[in-house]
């Protein structure tokens, strides 16, 4: 074998091993809030509301977003409320192979708080976690986690998590167990608005 493709070869298998050390000494947490959903009305369950169309539209754009970026999840928790199930209804066909949701009856109207002890419950086996839920308990916790990263994506989430909104952090350990506020690196920050503005 010829010098130079051996040192390809070498090079190559050095590559894909730091890949895997990396994999296994991070963490990536996403954060993915529900879809735009149907106004309550009286007498209406909060939890029973569904998706409207443009609810279901953008899930699925930020579905193709993800599988189109390798942001596929290992495990996926979500809160039982039908906005959040018909999230991942929606976004999840576009990601192959799609992890089935998890519902957490914990994530229906979590504090940042409850979502905290949530993950750091989470298994170790799970090196991406997505958080599938509710503002203002996944905005805040979004917010207690972040400590770098590009400082206008910092501010844009600061600003505002809105509907399909996805949060994407990643640690610098490799258990779940390990996370604590301000531990964590905005690695990106995606709307169905940035979205579209991107692809204009």
């Amino acid at each position: 074998m010829p010098q130079h493709a051996a040192r390809q070869q070498t090079h190559a298998r050095l590559s894909r091993a730091a890949a895997n050390l990396h994999s296994m000494t991070m963490r990536r947490l996403l954060l993915f809030r529900h879809a735009k959903a149907e106004r309550s009305e009286p007498g209406m369950e909060d939890r029973a509301r569904r998706l409207v169309e443009r609810g279901q539209n953008d899930a699925a754009t930020v579905g193709a977003y993800m599988a189109s970026h390798a942001l596929i999840p290992d495990r996926v928790m979500a809160s039982p409320s039908k906005r959040t199930q018909e999230t991942w209804k929606f976004a999840a066909p576009a990601l192959k192979p799609a992890p089935v949701a998890t519902p957490v009856e914990r994530l229906y109207n979590a504090t940042a708080q409850d979502i905290l002890g949530i993950i750091k419950a989470a298994p170790t086996a799970a090196h991406s976690l997505l958080i599938l839920g509710h503002n203002p308990g996944l905005h805040a916790v979004a917010l207690l986690l972040v400590a770098s990263g590009d400082i206008e994506t910092r501010e844009r989430l600061r600003e505002k998590m809105p509907t399909c909104g996805l949060a994407i952090i990643d640690f610098a350990f490799d258990d779940w167990a390990k996370l604590h506020p301000q531990s964590g690196r905005l690695e990106r920050f995606v709307t169905p608005k940035s979205l579209s503005a991107a692809a204009n």
